[in-house]
């Protein structure tokens, strides 16, 4: 691991005011022309409401620029921040360390349980618990090894004094069932205000696997929502039902890598789509997000998915999507004080497309969209906001970067 010296480069220019608000965009969020111009993968699909993709391209109008704080890291999958402002930053390998907001980077934490890290899985996101000032409590998600297979699990354990090991862990979810893949773990977690713990798993990618995200009796593909000591809250909408896993939020989802908690409660999730249909969704209790029998895009190999179905009756839509894909990360809804015309910005990572999309909403319809961080030129893994608005981001490398992206 090695300290970079202070690396920083003006990614925006300051830009003649459009509305009035500082930090704002121009032109006009929900006018001029699309940011994405390159043919569509699902040609002849069309939106199901206007705005639902190929939103207006918008450019923030103060200037940015980004440091490297500290590289070295080995495929960096989640990044949370802790009370006294240092990082705790996950490693698909199995590591975690804690890295200072100055460069600093720990040795790994000890006590984590093994992990499977085989294709997509390994050590995956990290959560600081809600009561972490009186437990120390964190949380974190993984591909588990297991007799027969793996699959998504989160463990908890208390954060020892020095920040060198992990106490008293416990496995608190475990997805079922069980599966031999090497894709499609998920996984995000989030915490709501309330202390509900939310985790986003994926349909582990095969196509014998891909129906259970449209059964309510696996976890597969679906959004899960528990308490923070892995019961079943009693308002879970399926919970009075025997035929299904009382844990489930939402369902119909394909492999969701990222989720945020809007200061008004609103669960945003964004998920990988095939070739096109890179989705955001409005996650709400009990619905049904259609993966795979609706989907936007084409098969990898090619060819319709369900045959080209974009839309059916009980089938939420998504609330954008993207057609080439961007392949979505982690994600943040913005609520800091250095960009106030961001406020209430979705913040999604770009692994493909290498950069931040910073999508501009208007009740819940997205009407603009910028690309944050483009010259950083590496895959944007996680996202995080700090208390003092700036936002950081890891880079899912061989030499993975800890970011920061603030008002020049």
């Amino acid at each position: 691991m090695r300290l970079l010296a202070l690396a920083v480069s003006v990614s925006a220019v300051v830009l003649a005011a459009a509305c009035g608000i500082e930090g704002q965009s121009q032109p006009a969020p929900g006018q001029g022309a699309p940011l994405e111009t390159r043919p569509a993968n699902g040609a002849g699909q069309q939106p199901a409401f206007a705005g639902q993709t190929r939103a207006p391209g918008v450019r923030s109008e103060v200037a940015l620029e980004h440091t490297v704080v500290a590289s070295g890291l080995e495929e960096p999958w989640g990044l949370a921040l802790l009370p006294d402002g240092r990082w705790l930053v996950t490693e698909r390998p199995g590591r975690m360390r804690i890295l200072t907001a100055q460069g600093a980077v720990g040795e790994p934490i000890a006590g984590l349980p093994a992990v499977d890290a085989r294709g997509q899985g390994g050590l995956l996101d990290v959560a600081v618990g809600p009561t972490f000032a009186q437990d120390r409590l964190i949380y974190w998600s993984y591909a588990e090894p297991r007799e027969g297979g793996n699959a998504t699990s989160v463990a908890r354990g208390s954060l020892s004094d020095g920040g060198d090991r992990v106490e008293n862990v416990q496995v608190i979810f475990r997805a079922l069932p069980t599966y031999d893949g090497g894709a499609h773990f998920g996984s995000s977690l989030a915490f709501d205000r309330a202390g509900h713990l939310f985790i986003t798993l994926g349909d582990r990618s095969d196509a014998p696997m891909r129906p259970q995200a449209q059964d309510p009796g696996s976890h597969m593909g679906k959004t899960i929502r528990i308490n923070a000591d892995g019961s079943v809250p009693s308002d879970n909408p399926f919970v009075d039902r025997e035929d299904a896993r009382p844990e489930i939020w939402s369902l119909g989802h394909r492999n969701v890598q990222g989720i945020a908690i809007a200061p008004n409660g609103d669960v945003w999730t964004v998920e990988h789509g095939t070739r096109g249909g890179d989705e955001v969704n409005l996650d709400r209790a009990g619905l049904n997000y259609g993966w795979p029998v609706i989907a936007y895009g084409i098969e990898y190999r090619g060819g319709p998915i369900n045959q080209g179905i974009t839309a059916r009756e009980g089938m939420e839509q998504p609330v954008y999507y993207w057609d080439p894909v961007i392949a979505p990360g982690g994600m943040a809804v913005y609520d800091g004080a250095m960009f106030p015309g961001w406020r209430g910005n979705l913040l999604v990572a770009a692994l493909r497309e290498k950069h931040i999309a910073r999508l501009v909403l208007d009740g819940n319809r997205v009407v603009g969209e910028e690309r944050l961080l483009t010259d950083l030129g590496e895959r944007i893994r996680d996202i995080a906001v700090a208390p003092d608005g700036a936002v950081w981001a890891i880079t899912d490398e061989p030499n993975g970067k800890l970011v920061r992206l603030a008002a020049r």
